[in-house]
């Protein structure tokens, strides 16, 4: 039986109280006011936003791996007005902070949001006939405006539509928060120019929709009702006003997906990849190219003679929800949500795919230790986004000689959902609320669930994406919390102790989308309607959001196994427009031969040295950045052959078993700031 839209109203009931078990909270007497942000606002649209269901005549029905209806519908994207955990959360956000709902809608149900339909807060208002259950829908994206006019690339309508809203001051000063500008009539906006001719709608070409800023409107949040203060916390504002400054920066930080991207080395330009997140490209920069895989193909029915493309974004936007789909296809009938059983299992496998692209995991055995790496792979930090019940963590299995299994870390009970935490590594970020918030709501001081409440970062592990440096993610309020990466570190290693008898380890990393606490929570805090009693049914329904692989690796004791030198950092071009690399070529294993440092790509004839270091480091040093941390030794000198290239032999001993090594060449380039060039870092392990 399909479910309508908070007007679920057979699960609607009257909140008595704000009482969970024996915590008495008090609801923080926030207004609209609190939670207005830059941007369109509601009624300021001359044509409504189009239901997603007026775009399927042209865009689907052709070929389900290009067209991009299906894989919209098929994403949590298309399904934002209909996911059950969503509701769960945001009855107990308006039970948190009173009308704070409106401005979770506001990317939930963006459609619904312009056109007035998100007061109630609880989403009793939404209209399915007018399309607000299919979430974040094409004529929403479609129609979105830079807010950064650019002339000569951005639409010339763009700047009337700017001008006015600037002189009401609502341009959004960062992307963040749902903070869109929309175009007041329906004009389509789109990468491609449909040339003079195209007659079906009207339509702007806009380079927008290729930039990363576009993602952040929705995938940065910062809490609008806290200011940061001058020693770093955050405090509740005055009440019944918007934020004073709207700066992004000044708010409490629940997500900074578009931030962390922001920061990383694929901010920078492609990072060459191998087409590891598919489609035609090798190397990857912006949000789309990895989550809209670039494919060959028409974007609408082959009858209207669509321009056949080779850098046709797919719909995709798949990211780490493993189950939610499901549970959707449940509560609503296909008719209305445009899903298929095969559309489902589709997008289970692509999410599937994008777990597995974005880890390496590396396992090997040194000095009595097992010692695992996982490497991030993705443009932020991994994982990432929506931080409440989402976890990754390393599953590891000793085996003996018989192939028995003799020990176990990071243990997981499918039947009871329960992760075993002690004696493994589990990457999460923890919020919660500290003294002052305790004080004013009623809660108890320490890490939490309350979303709109939380005011303090407890602790966060996540590994950071390429390019990060701590300066740079302490400014964007991105920090690691009670953990510490170095610079430029993109990668986590642990080690667990071997145990007696073991022969041989299994090593897993998994992911979660909503543990057991998460899930629990939202059923056991609502005390306004059942919709976490609707959604933990789901859950239990579906398998308990069972965790997804991300990647696994064996290792045999009696074998020694090396794991592979990591390239981090980036080089500084040379003057004749090449850019220089640093590679290796052999085993890092003191018990071999032929491990070496490679320079490619270098000035020809050029003279040059290997330097290394025990840390890793980012300064800008000479025009470039020196890689290096720690006291610098010189390794060896060389000469850079015709073609630029050179072989750099590392000497090794039985001593430098687990020691770990950085390393950075620096060669003589004239034409260039500072007349020497600088490759990248290569960071080594050195194994049996």
């Amino acid at each position: 039986m399909a479910l309508r839209p908070l007007a679920l109203a057979a699960l609607l009931v009257s909140a008595v109280s704000l009482t969970a078990g024996a915590v008495v909270q008090t609801q923080v007497a926030t207004t609209l006011n609190d939670f207005r942000q830059p941007g369109t606002q509601p009624g300021q649209l001359l044509q409504p936003i189009a239901t997603s269901g007026s775009c399927t005549g042209c865009h689907s029905g052709f070929d389900p791996q290009t067209e991009p209806y299906e894989h919209w519908a098929a994403s949590m994207m298309g399904q934002a007005g209909r996911d059950p955990i969503f509701y769960a959360a945001l009855a107990i956000a308006n039970q948190d902070a009173a009308n704070s709902g409106e401005w979770c809608l506001r990317c939930h149900a963006p459609g619904a949001w312009l056109d007035g339909r998100s007061t109630p807060s609880d989403g009793s208002a939404l209209d399915n006939n007018l399309g607000d259950l299919d979430g974040v829908t094409c004529n929403l994206c479609h129609r979105m405006v830079d807010p950064v006019y650019d002339p000569g690339h951005s639409p010339a309508s763009d700047y009337r539509i700017l001008d006015q809203l600037a002189q009401r001051g609502g341009i959004p000063p960062t992307p963040n928060n749902g903070q869109y500008v929309i175009d007041p009539l329906d004009r389509r906006r789109a990468p491609f120019d449909l040339g003079p001719n195209f007659f079906y709608h009207d339509w702007e070409q806009s380079p927008y929709h290729r930039e990363s800023l576009n993602c952040g409107t929705c995938h940065e949040l910062s809490n609008p009702t806290q200011t940061k203060q001058p020693d770093g916390s955050f405090a509740l504002n005055a009440l019944d006003a918007p934020h004073p400054t709207h700066n992004k920066y000044d708010e409490f930080p629940i997500e900074r997906t578009y931030s962390e991207w922001e920061q990383s080395r694929f901010a920078d330009g492609p990072v060459e990849m191998g087409a590891r997140f598919g489609g035609n490209r090798t190397s990857y920069s912006s949000c789309q190219d990895c989550h809209m895989p670039k494919v060959t193909g028409g974007a609408c029915q082959p009858v209207l003679g669509p321009v056949i493309r080779d850098d046709l974004p797919q719909h995709n936007f798949n990211g780490v929800n493993s189950w939610v789909l499901r549970a959707v296809r449940s509560l609503y009938p296909d008719y209305e949500t445009g899903l298929t059983a095969q559309s489902v299992a589709d997008a289970a496998y692509r999410t599937e795919e994008m777990h597995r692209d974005a880890v390496d995991v590396s396992a090997w055995a040194s000095q009595g230790n097992l010692r695992v790496r996982l490497v991030n792979q993705t443009g932020h930090k991994l994982p990432t986004g929506y931080g409440e019940g989402r976890r990754m963590w390393i599953h590891v299995v000793f085996k003996n000689a018989a192939n028995q299994v003799i020990a176990e870390r990071g243990a997981y009970d499918g039947a009871t959902a329960t992760l075993t935490t002690t004696d493994t590594k589990v990457y999460e970020i923890e919020q919660g609320v500290d003294a002052a918030q305790a004080a004013a709501t009623g809660l108890p001081v320490g890490k939490s669930f309350r979303f709109v409440l939380n005011n303090k970062i407890y602790s966060d592990n996540r590994i950071p994406p390429r390019g990060f440096t701590n300066v740079a993610f302490d400014a964007i309020d991105a920090e690691p919390v009670a953990y510490s990466y170095a610079d430029e570190q993109y990668w986590d290693d642990t080690a667990f102790a071997i145990p007696p008898g073991a022969a041989s380890a299994v090593v897993e990393v998994f992911h979660q989308t909503t543990t057991r606490e998460y899930i629990e929570f939202l059923r056991d805090s609502n005390v306004t309607n059942g919709a976490g009693l609707l959604a933990y049914n789901q859950w239990v329904l579906h398998g308990k959001s069972a965790p997804i692989l991300k990647g696994s690796s064996v290792v045999n004791f009696a074998v020694n196994s090396c794991v592979p030198p990591i390239q981090y950092g980036a080089a500084k071009r040379l003057s004749n427009g090449r850019t220089p690399a640093l590679a290796w070529s052999g085993v890092p294993s003191v018990s071999g031969v032929g491990f070496a440092a490679v320079v490619r790509n270098g000035l020809p004839n050029s003279y040059g040295a290997l330097r290394a270091a025990p840390a890793t480091a980012s300064v800008p040093f000479q025009g470039g950045t020196l890689l290096l941390g720690g006291p610098i030794t010189n390794v060896v000198n060389f000469v850079l052959d015709g073609t630029g290239q050179a072989l750099l032999p590392i000497a090794m001993a039985p001593g430098m078993v687990g020691v770990q090594t950085n390393y950075q060449a620096f060669f003589r380039d004239r034409g260039v700031v500072g007349g020497t060039a600088i490759t990248n870092g290569l960071h080594v392990q050195f194994c049996p």
